[in-house]
């Protein structure tokens, strides 16, 4: 019984295990996680298009299925930036202004991401954590921080009908300046003023709150909103009961990729924050089991009226940073944020649109990661390249379609490093044992008559032409053709039959130019894939390592025997 709840419901296993030491921290913690969730689930429900009591939903139940089925004890689970954009890029077309329409399409869209996500743990696809490499997701993630901040111009502005793709919103509201409404500006610096300030003199206390009760304050005592200046207006209170989600058979073919590239953004930034904070504090967490308690999350949300979501890293950071222990937090966090629907919601009538905005703006202006640009393109700039492409993508063809801009150039970049693995020319370093690369050492020197040559890859279909062009070109560089050549197998993983075919290719043409093909390492291995394919073992010969095969080479020259002939037998 213990056992199967480990296996598909570690949270709640953790739970009945539950130590009454723990229960102050969490509870702290949880209030602390509520005091950020309440105003960013409003803002951020406000970006995916849908009234503040959605964003609150989506920070109720969501949080509790997670603290079920993950495996985090720190992970915090609600409305997320890049989430939230995705879901208005998708579904606003679709829904064509139809309020009731938007609603049914963004639970759609929910579930159906849930769905991907429970598919994906049966399928064992934790492994997708690691597929948006650093580079890409830090371009996705400064993009959707850029679109952010330009959609929220309107609201700060009050600047109203500049509607459309961000870059011609932009624009527009750019010529249109004259007609910002100067309350609802200095509403909106004014909560600026407080998230700065805030965080500068009481550290501890969520800016985001302090703004929004701010500018409420400002708005309630100074009747703002006669003179123009937006507000929530009126948030039903009460809990969201559970509805049934039809899904559209007209709309799945707009959907299902969305639902697909949420499920995979969400889950990969989740797992950046879920396993740094598992690393802090010193215990694993399991990426398929996690998909899963993602895939709950979003399904549950669905069922009660909320949207799509994701791990949150903001509200993980503080669940953390107010000493929460175990899953408890997140319970502890949706107990609040479902007081106050139940029992507080009258006061966020008063909550100005533009301080939503300025949030937003904070948030999105806290998203964007120029520091780890900077290190990506010192380290290399071909990846640096990579990740402002996927900004570009975000900002230029939508959150929707910038999703597919990251999953296409992370297969490019998979793809160009499988198929052009570094090839490397070996030689001795005087004091240092062993052989090191002619190009990382400017002493090293090749063995007279040898070319040791390294292959660090597997050798497959899709790269053994560059196998056989670096092969063949590092015997034609040499001051004088060689007297063998030394493949270091130990690098080589993997091979196929088109790389066992180039091997005897190469093996064909250097010995009738009269040089000799050897191997070194893995033996037994090669031995075993030649045969397997029905490959003569005597392909070349192999030695156990690279110093036996450079000794060998040299004897036999020395009493003149044919280069690897008296060798080929050692292949065992």
């Amino acid at each position: 019984m213990r056992e199967g709840l480990r296996r598909w419901a570690p949270g709640l296993a953790a739970l009945l295990a539950y130590r009454r030491g723990d229960l102050g921290p969490d509870l702290r913690a949880g209030l602390a996680v509520a005091a950020v969730a309440i105003p960013v689930g409003i803002a951020y429900a406000e970006l995916a298009g849908f009234p503040p009591e959605v964003g609150l939903y989506s920070s109720v139940f969501p949080l509790v299925a997670y603290a079920i089925f993950g495996s985090s004890r720190q992970l915090v689970l609600g409305p997320d930036a890049a989430t939230c954009a995705v879901i208005a890029a998708a579904v606003a077309p679709l829904a064509a202004g139809d309020g009731a329409a938007y609603a049914a399409l963004s639970a759609q869209l929910a579930l159906l991401t849930g769905i991907f996500c429970i598919l994906a743990r049966f399928l064992r696809l934790g492994v997708l954590a690691d597929f948006l490499s650093r580079p890409i997701l830090v371009g996705f993630m400064n993009g959707i921080a850029i679109t952010i901040v330009l959609g929220q111009l309107a609201k700060i502005t009050g600047i109203e009908g500049t509607g459309g793709h961000v870059l011609h919103a932009t624009f527009n509201l750019v010529l249109r300046l004259g007609e910002t409404h100067p309350p609802t500006l200095l509403i909106a610096l004014g909560a600026f003023g407080l998230m700065i300030a805030g965080g500068r003199l009481i550290p501890v206390f969520p800016a985001a709150v302090l703004a929004m009760a701010g500018a409420a304050l400002a708005v309630f005592l100074l009747g703002l909103d006669l003179f123009g200046v937006k507000t929530l207006g009126v948030v039903p209170a009460g809990l969201p009961g559970v509805m049934l989600v039809q899904l559209d058979p007209e709309a799945l073919a707009a959907l299902l990729p969305a639902a697909g590239g949420l499920a995979l953004v969400s889950f990969t930034s989740m797992m950046l924050a879920s396993r740094s904070f598992a690393s802090k504090n010193g215990y694993e967490v399991d990426p398929d089991k996690d998909f899963a308690a993602l895939g709950a999350a979003n399904v549950i949300s669905a069922l009660t009226h909320g949207f799509a979501i994701s791990g949150a890293d903001s509200r993980t950071a503080m669940a953390d940073a107010a000493g929460g222990r175990t899953h408890a937090t997140a319970l502890f966090a949706a107990l609040a944020v479902a007081l106050v629907l139940l029992f507080l919601t009258a006061p966020l009538r008063y909550v100005p649109v533009a301080a939503l905005g300025a949030v937003l703006v904070m948030a999105g202006l806290s998203l964007v990661d120029l520091s780890t640009l900077r290190l990506i393109a010192r380290a290399d700039r071909a990846e640096a390249a990579i990740s402002i492409l996927a900004t570009l993508g975000v900002v230029m063809l939508g959150a929707t379609q910038g999703i597919l801009v990251a999953v296409v150039l992370a297969l490019l970049r998979f793809l160009h490093i499988s198929a052009r693995p570094r090839v490397e020319i070996l030689g001795r370093v005087a004091g240092m044992p062993g052989f090191h690369s002619l190009s990382r050492h400017q002493s090293a020197t090749a063995p007279h008559g040898l070319v040791i040559f390294r292959f660090n890859g597997p050798l497959v279909f899709f790269n053994a032409g560059h196998f056989r062009h670096a092969l063949l070109a590092a015997t034609s560089a040499e001051a004088g053709a060689p007297k063998a050549v030394i493949l270091d197998l130990l690098p080589v993983t993997e091979v196929d039959v088109t790389g066992l075919f180039t091997l005897k290719e190469v093996s064909d043409t250097l010995r009738q130019h009269g040089i000799a093909f050897v191997g070194a390492g893995r033996q037994t291995e090669w031995r075993n894939w030649m045969v397997a394919h029905g490959f003569s073992p005597d392909v070349m010969a192999i030695h156990p390592t690279l110093r036996h095969a450079v000794e060998a080479l040299a004897a036999a020259d020395t009493d003149g025997t044919a280069f690897g002939e008296q060798h080929t037998s050692q292949v065992s």
